[in-house]
């Protein structure tokens, strides 16, 4: 709101007032300057016995981080060589297992197609027994043959491991 003041003679002229700070405005202030305090380090003299133990402790802790480092580029590599023995390893026992899938639905479907040309019950009986006797020594080599492989993938993931070990075990 403005008042306005009259003068003779003159026309009125508006006069502004300061209005208050609504609730949006921020007050203006400036931070007090500090000058940060300096601090001279005492000059003292480091007595021999303690500069020797403080280089010996240096010297030690950098030959444990060298010890360190060696043991974890080690492992890192182990790992790295284990996981594509056990990647390979897997892939091949997968392999094997859709030999055998695919070897024993062929088996089946064979049977599927003797039993739809069987001319009476009892043909029916002895190609289905016949089958039975086969594919029981089949699944028993399959499983026999799976096994195999699944110790041979184990044996041979866990070697990188067991070598590793046994050098790290050394030289700690």
């Amino acid at each position: 709101m403005a008042e306005t003041q009259v003068t003779p003679k003159s026309k009125p002229k508006p006069v502004a007032i300061a209005a208050p700070p609504t609730a949006f405005e921020t007050p203006k202030f400036e931070m007090p300057k500090f000058e940060m305090p300096k601090f001279e380090m005492p000059k003292m003299e480091v007595p021999p016995a303690f500069r020797e133990m403080a280089e010996k402790g240096i010297a030690q802790t950098k030959a444990n981080y060298d010890k360190m480092k060696s043991t974890a580029e080690q492992t890192t590599d182990m790992l790295e060589e284990t996981y594509s023995t056990a990647s390979a390893g897997c892939t091949g026992y997968g392999l094997k297992l859709i030999e055998t899938a695919r070897a024993n639905s062929n088996a089946a479907f064979d049977l599927f197609g003797q039993l739809l040309g069987a001319k009476s019950y009892s043909e029916v009986v002895e190609k289905t027994t016949a089958y039975m006797r086969t594919q029981f020594d089949t699944l028993t080599a399959q499983a026999k043959d799976l096994s195999e492989h699944a110790q041979k993938v184990a044996t041979d993931t866990a070697e990188p491991i067991k070598g590793t070990m046994s050098t790290i075990g050394k030289a700690a």
